[in-house]
Parts: structure tokens; C-alpha cells; sequence
């Protein structure tokens, strides 16, 4: 397997706070890859460091096998970082801002790629706009160009949608989905859970600096997840007996059953029938990656 991302043994200490607690992950090339965790669990800490702007207290990163310390500007250039915070230059432009952010990796005519960034990211209308004068979901667009303007084979995306429309969101998906398709590195951190069960391939958990769970994200569904079935009584109707100790939630007249198995519907059901209780309402429910997340979290 090629690395895109190689992390060893990484810890990193602030005062009385250890915001990386020995971590150890490796990313291959050409993954869609999610970084998880509640707020402080250490995932921008990770992603500074693999950026060079934090220094790690002990352990190694290489960004596609070059060393982030020893040699930090080839790893550096093959990385794209989208920053969590608003951080832009007000005294620019969009476009003025891109052909400054190429400069800075030493690219000269970088207007056609430039130009398919802006179109891609619904920003051509706003080219020649100063900065200053942009909503903050703009903002965040020109963030994501300036961390693609110079094609970096690995991208990092930290909360990259984080207040921004929903017609954005559909857009920069379709555009990181193409990059990824094209053979590009992405490693996402996101609080939209929906996102990271659509569009990653694998999944790490970080809790309190160390990583708790880490798989595919089909894995981690099937293992700490499932279907569930939920019934609605109907008024006067009491749920058989033979059930109540399948129940996985209760709510009025609503119950919840977590199936280790499809088939298991069916006896449920069966068993409803038999009684001769009256239903409202059936739902079945999917795996979620929500589930999963809490179940994590809270072990």
C-alpha cells in the first residue's frame, strides 16, 4: 500500500493537556478518508501538525513519504489544507487572493486552473470582489480554492461546510468527489455525520487524543449498528408481553426494536398480529453512522 499520510506514534501536550495521546494511522493514496470526534478530541491538533504548524512532542508524519519536519517544503507543497477558521488577506480580491496562493508554491500562469476552481466553487461572479465584502459561506469557498490551487495529490478538509447553504455543500461534494475520482488524497473532519457515512471510505474515531475505532465505514455499521423497526400502537392497544423484553426504546405508544437480522420483522410482526393489537404507524430505520459515533463515544 502507498502512503499518502503516514502518522507514527504522534503525541502532543499543551500544559496539563494531552491533545495527542500517541497516534498512530496511516492513510493510502487515492482514500476518501473521515477524521471524527466531539469538539477537543485532538483532530485539528492532528491536522496542524501535519501541516507543520504544530510541532509534535514525539513521533513522525510524512505527507506521500517526505517527512513534515526534516522536509517539510516537499511535504508541504503536496498537501492542501482547508482550515477550519475564517482566515483570509482583506486587502485582495478572490482572484487576486488564488494568484498570490500559487505564488507562494512558485506557480506562474495558473489562470486556466484558477478559473475551473472559481466555476466549480460558484465563484466566477465574485472573481474580482474584495474579500471583506463576502458572506462568510463565500468566504469558506475561497478557502477550499486556495487549498486546491496549486493540485495537491492529498487534500485535508476541516469542517469545510460548517455554515455554508445546502446548494454549496451539493457542489463541493460533486467537485471533491471528481478530485478524489482523478486519484486525490481527501481526509475530511466533519460534524454533519451524514456526510462522512456518503463519502467515506474509512473511518477514524478520535477521543481525548487517541483513536478509539477505526475501519471502513460499512464495517463500523454492520458491527455497532443495525436495523431497526419502530411500531406505533394504536390508542388502547398494549404491546404482547412476548415483546417487551426486545423492546430497545420506549416512548408512549411508540416502541423500538434494534433486528440483529431483516427476518426478525416478520416474528415481531407476527407476534403483533397475534394479539390482535392495532398499529398506527411502522417504520423501518437504517444503520446510521450517528449511532455508531455515540456508541464510540460513549464506551
Amino acid at each position: 500500500m502507498n502512503s499518502a499520510i503516514r502518522i507514527e506514534g504522534v503525541t502532543k501536550r499543551y500544559g496539563g493537556v494531552q491533545a495527542l495521546a500517541g497516534i498512530d494511522l496511516e492513510i493510502a493514496q487515492g482514500e476518501f478518508f473521515g477524521l471524527l470526534g466531539p469538539n477537543g478530541a485532538g483532530k485539528t491538533t492532528l491536522i496542524s501538525a501535519l501541516a507543520g504548524l504544530v510541532r509534535p512532542d514525539a513521533g513522525r508524519l510524512a505527507v506521500m513519504s517526505h517527512d513534515v519536519v526534516s522536509d517539510y517544503r516537499a511535504a508541504r507543497r503536496l498537501l492542501g489544507v482547508v482550515p477550519q477558521e475564517l482566515v483570509f488577506d482583506p486587502f485582495f480580491s478572490v482572484r487576486e487572493s488564488l494568484e498570490i496562493q500559487s505564488g507562494y508554491f512558485g506557480i506562474r500562469n495558473n489562470s486556466a486552473w484558477i478559473n475551473e476552481i472559481l466555476e466549480n466553487l460558484d465563484l466566477t461572479s465574485k472573481a474580482d470582489t474584495n474579500m471583506r465584502q463576502l458572506s462568510g459561506g463565500m468566504k469558506r469557498r475561497v478557502l477550499v480554492a486556495q487549498a486546491l490551487v496549486h493540485r495537491p495529490p492529498v487534500i485535508v478538509l476541516d469542517e469545510p461546510t460548517a455554515g455554508v447553504d445546502v446548494e454549496l455543500r451539493q457542489g463541493l461534494w460533486s467537485f471533491v468527489r471528481r478530485l478524489n475520482r482523478d486519484g486525490h488524497t481527501i481526509v475530511l473532519t466533519t460534524h454533519y455525520l451524514e456526510e462522512a457515512e456518503s463519502l467515506c471510505g474509512r473511518i477514524a474515531m478520535l477521543k481525548h487524543g487517541s483513536i478509539v475505532a477505526l475501519d471502513t465505514t460499512a464495517n463500523l455499521l454492520r458491527r455497532l449498528s443495525g436495523h431497526t423497526l419502530r411500531l406505533r400502537l394504536a390508542k388502547g392497544a398494549a404491546l404482547p408481553e412476548a415483546l417487551r423484553t426486545r423492546v430497545a426504546g420506549e416512548a408512549g405508544r411508540e416502541y423500538t426494536f434494534a433486528l440483529g437480522s431483516c427476518e426478525e420483522i416478520e416474528d415481531i410482526l407476527h407476534a403483533v398480529r397475534g394479539s390482535g393489537c392495532g398499529l398506527e404507524d411502522i417504520e423501518v430505520g437504517k444503520p446510521d453512522l450517528e449511532e455508531v459515533f455515540v456508541r464510540v463515544m460513549n464506551e
